[in-house]
């Protein structure tokens, strides 16, 4: 069954063991107060990569006594998230977290094909949202990662997040596609797409989930808007996952949510061998510490 509050992922998450995280570049004081939360629930143990110096200054300022925490010094970026990536393999270790870097510098180094951790998907962002106008938790895909994601980009972005539902133990998601209408417009491509990917569905070519759309996004989540248009849809309403056009569309959403609808996120990278903890800078200690569980509770 759905869940309603993001909280529910510390349960999935205990259930699986504490679980090793590497930061890459972790002098970042919101990062270390969300690690030091991650730690004391019990869910992770951490490896903070980057400048000694910045990240003892940073633990200080966040309350975060890191005396017996493993700690390699690099203070180069680069060299920093190069070493992090290496600790993945070498350490085993299930879960990558950015600190205070650029995601470009991180993802270059993650996809480095001599460390063969990205298995050649596409990756893609996932942020699920609590927010106290919906009714359950769901998730909005990809606000972060592909700009302007074709048909088969569409189709990954929305297996990655099926993928992410049933290791939540969610079997069967419903997704809708967001558009502008809810009827297809041959001038809309958003349009022609979520045609296209419900039929695909249909036909079992996408397996794993209900695929709807086009939705305007409040037939997506409301079933009274829904109602008032004619739409008579199983995901009407009752969205898991919505699956936004492109990357602006995406961005502007995640944001809205973040700080004009009071909600709450966790967000994720998937698609590769490990999920990677990619927050905002602005994302707030809660997200980024919700963001660490979601990761943990996947494994």
């Amino acid at each position: 069954m759905p869940f309603q509050k993001l909280e529910n992922l510390e349960d999935i998450a205990r259930k699986k063991g504490i679980k090793k995280i590497v930061v890459a570049v972790a002098q970042d004081e919101d990062v270390l107060k969300a690690i030091k939360k991650a730690q004391l629930t019990g869910l992770v143990l951490p490896v903070l990569v980057g400048d000694k110096h910045l990240i003892e200054r940073s633990a200080k300022k966040a309350a975060f006594d890191i005396s017996d925490i493993e700690i390699l010094n690099e203070p180069d970026e680069v060299n920093a998230c190069n070493k992090a990536v290496d600790l993945i393999t070498e350490q085993n270790i299930p879960i990558l977290m950015k600190g205070l870097v650029s995601t470009s510098t991180l993802l270059k180094a993650f996809l480095n094909k001599e460390k063969k951790l990205s298995k050649g998907n596409l990756l893609s962002h996932i942020a699920l949202f609590e927010s106290p106008y919906y009714h359950k938790v769901f998730c909005v895909t990809d606000a972060a990662m592909n700009i302007q994601p074709g048909l088969e980009e569409k189709i990954s972005i929305i297996k990655n997040a099926v993928h992410l539902y049933h290791q939540l133990g969610i079997q069967m998601p419903k997704v809708g596609i967001l558009a502008a209408v809810e009827t297809v417009n041959p001038k809309m491509e958003a349009t022609l797409h979520a045609s296209i990917l419900r039929e695909m569905n249909q036909k079992r070519q996408i397996e794993g989930c209900i695929i709807d759309g086009p939705f305007a996004l409040d037939n997506a989540v409301s079933k009274e808007a829904a109602k008032h248009k004619g739409i008579i849809s199983k995901v009407a309403g009752d969205a898991d996952i919505l699956v936004v056009p492109d990357l602006n569309s995406g961005n502007i959403l995640y944001k809205a949510l973040c700080f004009m609808g009071g909600a709450v996120s966790a967000a994720l990278v998937t698609g590769a061998d490990i999920p990677i903890v990619l927050t905002s800078r602005a994302d707030s200690d809660r997200s980024k510490y919700l963001s660490i569980t979601l990761a943990a509770a996947i494994n």
